[in-house]
C-alpha cells in the first residue's frame, strides 16, 4: 500500500471567523483506494501559499511511500533542503499529512487510531473553551468588559465545559515582549475575580497572553493572578524565549503552559530540561 493522490480542501471558518483565517484539510488516497483525512496547522502564511507547501511536502517526501513509514517521511521533510530545524510552516503541513496517514492505517486494519497509538486510558476527557461574544454582542466591548466575559463563562459552564480560557491583558502585538501597563494588570485581575465568582469551583480558569510580555512583566502579572488559582498561565513570554520560561516559573506559583507554536521534541526538550513549564500544548493540526 502506497500513498498515491492528494486533494486539499481550504475552508473558511463560520462567521464571525473564530478559529483562524482559514482551515485546511488534506485528503490522501492510497493505490489501494483507502482514503485518509488530516488537518494542517496553518497560521503562518495565507491559504494559497500553505496549499503549495502541503503539495510540495507530499510530492517530494511522501508520495509513493507506505503510510506505515511515518518516521522515514518525517526525517525526509525535516532534514531535506539543509534545514533540520523547527519550522512551523513545513512541520504544520507534514503534521496534517501524518494525521491522514494514521487515518489510513486505522482503516486498513479496521481499528480506531487510538488503538494503534497504545490504547485508550480514559472513557472521556475534559474540554475547555475560549470565551467568545455571542452573535450580536459588541466584540470590542466584550474583550474589555469583565461582566460580559463572566456571563459568557457561566453560560459555557452550563454547556458542560469544565475550564474557560481568556486573554484580557491587551491586544496581540508584533513586539517581542513588552511590559504590561498597570491598567492591563488591573483589568486582568478584575477578569479573574469576576469569572471566578461566576463559575465558582465548577470550572478552572485558564489565563492566556499569546507571548506578549517580557520576563519581568510576566512575573509582575502572574503574581497578581495567583489568588484566583488559574490552572495555567499560558505563554506569558514569546515562545522562542525558551530558557526564560524557567525564570518566570521560579517566581510565579501558577503552572506555566506553552507549545502551540513549537514544532519538535527538541524545543519541548529544552523547555522541560530547564524546568520552564508544567503543561505542554502541542498544536497537532
Amino acid at each position: 500500500m502506497k500513498l498515491k493522490d492528494l486533494e486539499i480542501f481550504v475552508v473558511a471558518p463560520p462567521a464571525p471567523g473564530w478559529g483562524g483565517r482559514y482551515w485546511i484539510f488534506p485528503k490522501i488516497t492510497t493505490d489501494t483506494g483507502i482514503v485518509g483525512y488530516g488537518e494542517c496547522y496553518a497560521s503562518t502564511v495565507g491559504p494559497k501559499a500553505m496549499r503549495a507547501v502541503i503539495e510540495d511536502v507530499f510530492e517530494r517526501h511522501m508520495q509513493g511511500t507506505s503510510p506505515e513509514e511515518i518516521e522515514l517521511m518525517y526525517r525526509r521533510v525535516y532534514s531535506s533542503g539543509f534545514t533540520q530545524r523547527p519550522d512551523p510552516t513545513v512541520m504544520g503541513a507534514f503534521a496534517g499529512l501524518e494525521i491522514a496517514c494514521w487515518d489510513i492505517l486505522g482503516k486498513a486494519r479496521n481499528r480506531p487510531v487510538w488503538a494503534l497509538l497504545g490504547g485508550k486510558i480514559n472513557q472521556k476527557i475534559r474540554s475547555y473553551t475560549y470565551l467568545y461574544p455571542q452573535p450580536g454582542e459588541d466584540a470590542s466591548e466584550f474583550w474589555v468588559n469583565a461582566d460580559m466575559t463572566a456571563e459568557a463563562a457561566a453560560r459555557y459552564v452550563k454547556m458542560g465545559f469544565t475550564a474557560v480560557k481568556f486573554d484580557p491583558a491587551g491586544p496581540y502585538t508584533i513586539r517581542g515582549g513588552h511590559e504590561p501597563a498597570m491598567s492591563d494588570i488591573t483589568r486582568s485581575v478584575e477578569f479573574c475575580r469576576k469569572i471566578r465568582v461566576a463559575v465558582g469551583d465548577r470550572a478552572d480558569l485558564l489565563f492566556g497572553t499569546h507571548g506578549q510580555f517580557t520576563t519581568p512583566g510576566a512575573i509582575r502579572m502572574g503574581r497578581e493572578l495567583e489568588p484566583y488559582n488559574p490552572l495555567w498561565y499560558e505563554e506569558p513570554i514569546p515562545p522562542d524565549n525558551l530558557l526564560e520560561f524557567a525564570e518566570v516559573a521560579r517566581h510565579v506559583r501558577i503552572p506555566l503552559a506553552t507549545g502551540e507554536r513549537l514544532t519538535t521534541k527538541a524545543e519541548f526538550g529544552t523547555l522541560l530540561r530547564a524546568g520552564g513549564v508544567k503543561i505542554l500544548q502541542p498544536a497537532l493540526g
